[in-house]
């Protein structure tokens, strides 16, 4: 099975819903362990990166992909 492709500071949908209502998370922090906060109210879990993968259904915002556009418009 092919690795899912994700970045630090990567906007992610999740499959399962926070208790806030929201499904979208930042990626915060990177390692054996990823740190991802909540967009909807900020709030921030620490989860093994497998566990992460799993969850995970696709990226809805590369942070790679806003700073281009925000050089480019400068």
């Amino acid at each position: 099975m092919e690795r899912k492709q994700f970045e630090l500071g990567d906007i992610v949908q999740m499959k399962k819903q926070h208790p806030c209502g929201s499904n979208e998370m930042e990626i915060i922090r990177m390692g054996m362990d990823i740190r991802i906060k909540c967009v909807g109210c900020k709030h921030s879990v620490l989860i093994p990166r497998v566990k992460f993968e799993k969850n995970m259904k696709k990226v809805l915002r590369s942070a790679s992909s806003a700073e281009g556009d925000d050089f480019q418009q400068q």
